[in-house]
């Protein structure tokens, strides 16, 4: 479903989301901060990059905390929920689910000015049986569960992308992107699609066409200090993949159906299953993305179980191979999928933060068994790359990038402790499994 005309207003919400500061800074869109102008000075920050030399960020599909993690040890996943003041319980299920709404306005309904008790109550109150995600569980008690990961803005799979590549899906200090374009989400859409913007009003318009030029993300930063990148994404046919990057001018080149630019030929890798065989044999570069097959991806509706083994295969193929030594792994998923959540996410600015999502720190250096209630978005995780490798902000605060405020995750590491010998995640489905798996050809999230 699309944000339909006339012009969708939340005006009732603005006061609510209130914050995003005018200016910004001069030079390529929105400004690359240098690291002097970026330190906070909160507080000393650790030599992240004498133990960390790998960072990857793996994406999966719309599921909130109770729904995957509902009952965890320490952590706050309840096994019930709230419907506008009642007390009901979260039915077990499988993954033979209906997709539910999770657009911005879907988002909006459910936080329900904080009370957390309006989410769809034929479809939302839900927690999948432990047995199906047990490859999960057994990550987040071996190392790190994060039970306070919040996405940067409330809704949708596309803002979402881009803030975990970006730390921001703004236009311009006062104007955001929201919910998903009327066409293909990328630079080799057909020509009259637009994307659609909203403002500290919480009025929804019809916005650019979707390649983006108007926003810095972590592939320019990382180029501009010569440090290697890849992001590894399924293809949806040709030369497209569901990657961020695709509506990244930066990085596709000129829009068209055929990308143009540098970074996409060397580090935009397709099939995504390239990255198990390149974990495996050391071939990572410092910083990597990795987005699943749709198939594989935990998206409700899709009918398959294999989620939990994909990210167990991920994280089997790093700690196999000789990187595992000197790497983080960030697991998230992108954003709540319309399930039931109990926390309110804190207001940082007039898009969000969204609605909590569940996130598990892999490392040698990961605390063992520990639940991190610290308040993390998803510029933490681009955050904590940017102190790893010496890098500047992507931009400036006032622009909206959120990487400069958000806290760096450095609660889930201990880096006192010798690195820990990786123990391989049993799953059901093994790494062969995914390495002969005919790819679906599906772009993982179409949104409803």
């Amino acid at each position: 479903m699309r944000p339909s005309f006339p012009v969708v207003a939340f005006v009732a919400l603005a006061l609510a989301f209130q914050g995003c500061a005018a200016g910004t800074k001069a030079g390529s869109p929105g400004g690359v901060v240098p690291a002097a102008f970026a330190e906070d000075g909160s507080r000393a920050t650790p030599p992240i990059g004498k133990y960390i030399k790998h960072v990857v960020i793996l994406i999966q599909e719309n599921r909130s905390v109770p729904n995957f993690f509902g009952g965890f040890p320490g952590a706050d996943a309840p096994l019930t929920g709230n419907y506008q003041g009642t007390s009901v319980p979260l039915a077990s299920t499988t993954f033979k689910e209906t997709d539910i709404g999770h657009l911005w306005g879907p988002a909006i309904t459910d936080y329900d000015n904080g009370k957390m008790d309006n989410f769809d109550r034929q479809l939302a109150y839900t927690h999948v049986e432990q047995a199906l995600v047990q490859p999960l569980w057994t990550l987040a008690k071996q190392y790190v569960f994060a039970d306070h990961m919040f996405p940067t803005e409330f809704g949708s799979s596309f803002t979402a992308h881009l803030d975990l590549v970006a730390s921001t899906a703004n236009l311009k200090p006062k104007l955001a992107e929201v919910d998903l374009p009327d066409g293909a989400w990328r630079c080799s859409a057909a020509p009259g699609t637009i994307s659609f913007t909203i403002n500290p009003e919480h009025v929804i318009k019809p916005g650019p066409f979707p390649c983006f030029n108007q926003f810095n993300t972590m592939a320019q930063v990382l180029d501009d200090a010569n440090v290697a990148w890849r992001y590894y994404a399924p293809t949806v046919g040709g030369p497209i993949s569901y990657s961020a990057f695709d509506a990244i001018e930066y990085v596709w080149g000129r829009r068209g159906s055929q990308p143009t630019g540098a970074d996409w030929a060397k580090d935009v890798i397709s099939p995504q299953t390239k990255f198990l065989t390149d974990a495996a044999a050391g071939n990572l570069p410092p910083v990597t993305w990795v987005v699943p097959d749709y198939q594989d991806s935990d998206h409700p509706g899709n009918g398959s179980d294999t989620g939990p083994s994909w990210v167990a295969a991920v994280a089997n193929s790093v700690g196999k191979g000789p990187d595992w030594n000197s790497t983080a792994i960030f697991v998230v998923w992108d954003d709540w999928g319309g399930f039931y959540d109990d926390v309110p996410p804190p207001k940082k600015d007039f898009v969000g933060l969204g609605i909590r999502v569940p996130c598990i720190v892999i490392s040698p250096y990961a605390k063992k068994g520990y639940v991190s209630h610290g308040v993390y978005e998803f510029g933490s995780m681009l955050k904590f790359t940017e102190e790893a490798f010496g890098l500047p902000r992507i931009g400036p605060p006032s622009f909206g990038y959120t990487d400069t405020r958000a806290n760096d995750m450095l609660d889930a590491f201990d880096f006192t402790q010798a690195p820990r010998a990786y123990a391989k995640v049993p799953a059901k489905y093994p790494i062969s499994y995914f390495l002969n798996e005919s790819p679906s050809m599906k772009a993982l999230d179409d949104d409803i």
